[in-house]
Order: C-alpha cells, then sequence, then structure tokens
C-alpha cells in the first residue's frame, strides 16, 4: 500500500493532546485503485488530515478530495466532478472501539481509510445535473436538448392494484 500515509506516530502517542497536520496527493495506484473506470489513469486523491493524540490512540480528521468521471445514468453523456469526502475516524493501540481502525506498532497506516473513502464515495450511477430529463425511452432524443412528442409508454398492468389503492389513500390525505 502507499507508504506516504505511513506515518511514524511515536511523537504523538507519547504527547496526548498534540497534533499534526498531513497535506497529501497520493496516486490511486498507490492505494491499489488501479482499474475502476472512475478515475482517468494518473488520478491523486488529495489528502488534508489533522491528526490529534489522545490517551487511548489518535483520531484523524480532515478530507480527501478526487476527480472522477463517469457517464449519466439518464441521458449517457459525460459527466465528472470532484469528491470531497469528510473524514472522522479513531485509531487505537488496543480496540475499545468497535469501528475504530488498528494502530500497528508506532505506526499510522491511513492507505486503507483514504482508499475506502475514495472507492465509498466516487459515484457509481452519475447524473450530469441533478434535474436531467433524460432519453425519450420511444425515439431516443437526449430530453435536455429538445422535447419529443411521443406519448408516454403505456402503464405496466402489474401496477393497478397500486394505483387504485392510491386512488382511495388521497381523499384521506388531502392530495386530492
Amino acid at each position: 500500500m502507499a507508504s506516504a500515509l505511513r506515518l511514524n506516530a511515536v511523537e504523538l502517542l507519547r504527547r496526548p493532546g498534540s497534533d499534526r497536520q498531513v497535506e497529501i496527493a497520493v496516486p490511486l495506484t498507490e492505494l491499489g485503485i488501479d482499474d475502476d473506470p472512475r478515475f482517468e489513469p494518473g488520478t491523486q486523491a488529495e489528502v488534508r488530515l489533522r491528526l490529534e493524540s489522545l490517551r487511548d490512540g489518535i483520531v484523524v480528521e480532515g478530507e480527501v478530495s478526487v476527480e472522477w468521471h463517469g457517464t449519466c445514468r439518464r441521458c449517457l453523456a459525460d459527466t465528472g466532478g470532484r469528491t470531497h469526502s469528510p473524514v472522522r475516524e479513531l485509531y487505537q493501540r488496543e480496540l475499545t472501539d468497535p469501528d475504530a481502525f488498528e494502530l500497528e506498532g508506532e505506526m499510522l497506516d491511513l492507505a486503507p481509510l483514504v482508499r475506502e473513502v475514495v472507492l465509498l464515495d466516487a459515484p457509481t450511477a452519475p447524473l450530469c445535473r441533478p434535474d436531467c430529463a433524460g432519453l425519450c425511452p420511444t425515439c431516443g432524443i437526449d430530453r435536455n436538448l429538445a422535447p419529443c412528442d411521443c406519448a408516454p409508454p403505456p402503464a405496466d398492468p402489474r401496477w393497478d392494484g397500486l394505483s387504485a389503492l392510491r386512488e382511495v389513500l388521497a381523499p384521506e390525505r388531502g392530495d386530492g
């Protein structure tokens, strides 16, 4: 894993209440992320963290950000952006918190944390914009660029029972 994210934590562990800033750009390949289609080759994760020592461990908080790209799930346009993921984790020598990461000796390995944040926060089914109208299922026109005159597709008869229930409940809710 990324050696740049393995930090000597001896001084932090000796002095509870002390802190240290970490700002580094790490290539995703050093995190073991080398074939994910959401990231261009050569992409780097920008890591900005503050490490604060406690009596029983180290609190790591800050932000990890990374550029991503993809295809809009509604209109198939190329899209991309940058994730800004907040981080707040606890590292302990003796795990007393079930959600804490384990400190390995006197080394603090931030690579698993950064890898997890990058992979979980980059969108797997992105949108080019929140109000994307998508493609017409009949003619295929991009409804973001031009309207289409196609009739809406017929309703699936399997939903008839729920539609009838909605009509019964609508007067009770005041939806009319």
